[in-house]
C-alpha cells in the first residue's frame, strides 16, 4: 500500500494552481461569477412592497367622505390614483396599474351621521398576486381604523378602543426581505461555484488525455483526489469571504455571528459540494455533460428545495422529506442564523453534524467511483 507523499501532494496542488489561473473560464466563475450573482440576488429578488398603487372613486361628496379620501392620500405606503368611473378603475387594475382600489359611495356622509345605520364602503384587492392582495387588504383596514379613531376624537366622542398590538421583528428589526434573501443566496452561489468548478476537473483531464499520464506515475488515489479538492476548496473559501464583504459592507445586511462560525459552516458546506462536482466529473468523463449534470445535481435542488426562498413548512410531505437530503438546506438555515442571530451553538450544531455527514458521503462516493474507474 502506498503512503502519502506530501511532496507529490504539494507538487500536484501547484500543478492544479496554475491550471486554475490560466483558465480563464475558472477565473470566471471563481471571481466575477460570485458578485455577479449576490448583485442579481440582491437587487433582483425583493419580497417587499414598499408603495402599493391603488385607485380610489369618492362617489359623493361631504365632510367624512373628504376626511376618509384625505386618509388615504396621506398614506406614505400607498400612491393613490383618483378616477371618475369604475369602468376606468377597473380597466386599470386589470393592465395592472394599481393593486386595488377603494369606493367611496353617494350616501356615505349621510350613513355616518345617522345613528344606528352602517356605512360600507367598497375594497377590491387584486387576486392575482396573493401576497399584495393581503397588503392592499391590510392596509385598507388599517387606514379604515385609524380614520374612524381620528374621527371619533374630532368629535369629542369616546371610542372604545381595541386591544392594540404593538410587534416587534426580532432578528431582522426592520423586516425587510434582503437581509435573509441575500445570505441565503450566498448558499446558492457557493452550490454553483463548487459543483461546476469541480465537475470540469476529472472530465478536463480524460478529455485532454493527461489522466493517462497521471495513472502511470506514481500518485495514489488519495494524493490524486486531494490535489483536486484542496485547490478548490481554497478558491470557493475565498468566494465565501467575498459574497459575505459584498454582503456586509456593500448591502448593509447586518452580520451578528463569528467569523468561526461561518468558516467551520461554509468549509463542511464547501467540502459537500466539491464532493458532487468530483463525483459527477468522475463519472462522466465529459465536460459538458457534467457541467450539464452538476447545474441539475446542485443548483436546482439548492434553489428551489433548500428553503432560500420557498418555505419548506410549505411544501407537500413528500418534498419536505426529499429536503433532508439537501446539504443546501443545512447551510441556508445556518448562514441565516449566523448573519441575523448571531452564533448560538446550540441552533447551528445540528446543521453542522448534517453537513459533515454529507460531505464524508460525497467525498466517499467519490473515492469510490474513482477506484472504479482507475486502478
Amino acid at each position: 500500500m502506498k503512503h502519502l507523499s506530501f511532496r507529490r501532494l504539494r507538487a500536484l496542488c501547484w500543478k492544479e494552481t496554475l491550471q486554475i489561473f490560466r483558465d480563464p473560464s475558472s477565473n470566471l466563475i471563481a471571481f466575477v461569477l460570485p458578485l455577479l450573482l449576490i448583485f442579481v440576488f440582491g437587487f433582483g429578488i425583493n419580497l417587499d412592497t414598499p408603495t402599493l398603487h391603488v385607485g380610489l372613486l369618492k362617489e359623493g361628496t361631504g365632510k367624512d367622505a373628504d376626511g376618509l379620501a384625505s386618509a388615504l392620500r396621506g398614506t406614505p405606503s400607498m400612491v393613490v390614483r383618483s378616477f371618475e368611473s369604475r369602468d376606468d378603475m377597473e380597466l386599470a387594475m386589470v393592465n395592472s396599474e394599481i393593486r386595488g382600489f377603494m369606493v367611496i359611495p353617494s350616501d356615505f356622509s349621510r350613513r355616518m351621521n345617522h345613528p344606528g345605520d352602517t356605512a360600507p364602503v367598497q375594497v377590491v384587492a387584486d387576486g392575482s398576486e396573493p401576497n399584495t392582495a393581503q397588503f392592499v387588504s391590510n392596509y385598507f383596514e388599517a387606514i379604515w381604523q385609524h380614520w374612524m379613531l381620528q374621527r371619533t376624537e374630532d368629535r369629542g366622542e369616546e371610542m372604545e378602543r381595541e386591544v392594540v398590538l404593538e410587534p416587534r421583528y426580532w432578528y431582522n428589526p426592520s423586516a425587510k426581505s434582503r437581509n435573509f434573501l441575500i445570505p441565503g443566496s450566498i448558499t446558492v452561489i457557493m452550490t454553483v461555484i463548487g459543483a461546476l468548478l469541480t465537475s470540469l476537473v476529472v472530465a478536463r483531464e480524460w478529455e485532454r488525455g493527461t489522466m493517462e499520464a497521471l495513472l502511470a506515475s506514481p500518485v495514489t488515489r488519495a494524493e490524486l483526489l486531494l490535489s483536486k479538492i484542496l485547490p478548490y476548496y481554497a478558491l470557493g473559501m475565498i468566494s465565501l469571504v467575498m459574497c459575505v464583504a459584498t454582503a456586509r459592507w456593500v448591502m448593509g445586511v447586518p452580520f451578528r455571528g463569528s467569523i468561526l462560525a461561518l468558516l467551520i459552516v461554509g468549509s463542511f458546506f464547501l467540502l459537500s459540494v466539491l464532493g458532487i462536482g468530483l463525483a459527477i466529473s468522475t463519472g462522466t468523463r465529459n465536460q459538458f455533460n457534467a457541467a450539464q449534470a452538476a447545474l441539475n445535481a446542485a443548483f436546482l435542488p439548492a434553489m428551489m428545495l433548500s428553503g432560500f426562498i420557498y418555505e419548506i413548512s410549505s411544501m407537500p410531505t413528500f418534498l419536505r422529506g426529499v429536503t433532508h437530503l439537501i446539504p443546501a438546506r443545512y447551510f441556508v438555515s445556518a448562514i441565516q442564523t449566523i448573519f441575523q442571530v448571531g452564533t448560538p451553538w446550540r441552533v447551528l450544531l445540528p446543521d453542522i453534524g448534517m453537513l459533515m455527514v454529507s460531505a464524508a458521503f460525497f467525498l466517499g462516493l467519490t473515492a469510490k467511483l474513482t477506484r472504479r474507474r482507475m486502478e
